[in-house]
C-alpha cells in the first residue's frame, strides 16, 4: 500500500479501490486507511490542491473537467471546490487561447465561409473536451480566428 503512495499521491477511495483489489477486507481497508489519514499519508484536500494545479497546467484542463476528474476520485465536492478556487477565470481563459492559437493549422484559408466554419468546429470541441462551456469556446475561438485572418 505504501508503495502506491510513492509513485504519485492518491486520493482516499483510489487506495480504497487498490485494497478491494486486493481482496483485503472491507473494515480492514478502513481502519488502514483512517490511520493513514490520521499520519497525513492520505489527504483528500492536499490531493485535490495537487490533482487541480498539475492538471490545470499540464493538460490545459477548465475547472468543469477538473471537477469531474476529482469527483472520479472521490474527492467530494466542497473539497473540490475549494481546490478549484486556486485557479482564476484569466488564467483559464488565457490557457484557452494558447491551446486554440497552438492547435490552429498554419495556412487554414480563414477566408473561405466553410472552411473557417470547419476549422470553428474542430476547435470549440476541443475545447468542450476539456471542460471549457460551449458559450466560451466559441467565443475564445472566434476571437483567435479574428486575429489570426486581420478581421
Amino acid at each position: 500500500m505504501l508503495r502506491q503512495l510513492t509513485s504519485s499521491p492518491k486520493s482516499r477511495l483510489q487506495l480504497e479501490r487498490k485494497l478491494a483489489e486486493r481482496n483485503v477486507p472491507g473494515d480492514v481497508a478502513a481502519a488502514v486507511l483512517d490511520r493513514f489519514e490520521e499520519v497525513k499519508l492520505v489527504d483528500d484536500a492536499e490531493f485535490a490542491d495537487m490533482w487541480v494545479r498539475s492538471r490545470a497546467q499540464s493538460r490545459k484542463l477548465a475547472k468543469g473537467a477538473l471537477r469531474r476528474e476529482l469527483a472520479d476520485k472521490g474527492i467530494d465536492p466542497d473539497t473540490a471546490a475549494s481546490a478549484l478556487e486556486q485557479l482564476n477565470d484569466d488564467d483559464e481563459e488565457a490557457a484557452a487561447r494558447h491551446l486554440v492559437e497552438r492547435k490552429l493549422r498554419p495556412g487554414t484559408d480563414l477566408s473561405d465561409r466553410a472552411e473557417r466554419d470547419k476549422t470553428m468546429r474542430r476547435l470549440a470541441s476541443m475545447l468542450a473536451r476539456k471542460g471549457y462551456q460551449p458559450s466560451q469556446a466559441f467565443r475564445i475561438v472566434g476571437e483567435v480566428l479574428d486575429a489570426a485572418s486581420g478581421s
